[in-house]
């Protein structure tokens, strides 16, 4: 019996991959900070795909040691999907942003993210069928003013993973690495990117995707063999392509 490892699953597109993940009968274990919404989609999950086995797990990966102890507990589940859907976005200038937020959006975005692509290449590589879908943005393949710290950690994702994907190519490895790049999508992102306590995306965002129909192109993306999923930022079409950074084999 094997899971789908889901972080950021309390809300928007890891709460809506989650739904998507057990409709097609996989298992999931659900990470995030907030247990009482895990608890609600769990119960959820349950009423519509009682034979999906759902497991909970309350971390905040902002912190290292969290991060590191996430995964050692969830060596007892075979994994055969790691999706880490878990970040945030501010907008604010450089000499202006609020550095606290910065250092934690940093520890979530990319070293936590990192952390966790490492330690799942490093036991499934080699295993059949396994994926690592990591959830970048619109924002990691172009800079957006008043975002800059925010695009330069989902620039870091994509080229991460991208990189990591022809890595595992070239040697000879099962997993496949891929990149989620949405552009804007009606979640809890601007709220906290903003700081708000709400945000309505109706009327004030002039195009953008449910958080659901980013979980469908999640699923797309799943099944392709393709390397990138990304959300074109002018016509916001979904393409599936390979991948889009250059990348120089080292040589000896």
């Amino acid at each position: 019996m094997k899971y789908t490892v889901i972080t950021g699953a309390s809300s928007g597109i890891g709460y809506e991959a989650a739904l998507a993940f057990a409709s097609r009968g996989k298992n999931v274990v659900l990470v995030a900070r907030r247990k009482d919404q895990l608890e609600e989609l769990k119960s959820e999950i349950a009423r519509i795909h009682p034979d999906v086995d759902v497991v909970i797990r309350t971390a905040d990966l902002s912190v290292s040691e969290n991060v590191y102890k996430l995964y050692e507990n969830l060596q007892e589940f075979p994994i055969e999907t790691w999706i880490n859907n878990a970040g945030f976005g501010n907008f604010a200038s450089v000499g202006t942003q609020d550095l606290n937020k910065i250092e934690t959006m940093l520890h979530v975005n990319i070293e936590a993210l990192t952390v966790l692509s490492s330690l799942f290449a490093r036991n499934y590589s080699n295993v059949e069928g396994t994926q690592l879908i990591n959830v970048s943005s619109g924002g990691g393949y172009t800079i957006v003013g008043n975002a800059i710290t925010y695009c330069a950690t989902k620039f870091y994702v994509s080229a991460f993973t991208e990189g990591l994907s022809h890595e595992l190519k070239s040697q000879g490895a099962h997993m496949q690495a891929k990149v989620l790049a949405p552009a804007a999508t009606e979640t809890e992102f601007a709220k906290r990117a903003f700081d708000l306590n709400e945000f309505e995306y109706h009327g004030t965002v002039p195009k953008f995707h449910t958080a659901k129909e980013m979980a469908g192109f999640m699923l797309d993306l799943y099944d392709s063999d393709k390397v990138v999923g990304v959300v074109d930022g002018m016509t916001y079409e979904f393409e599936l392509r390979d991948a889009i950074f250059p990348y120089v084999e080292r040589t000896r």
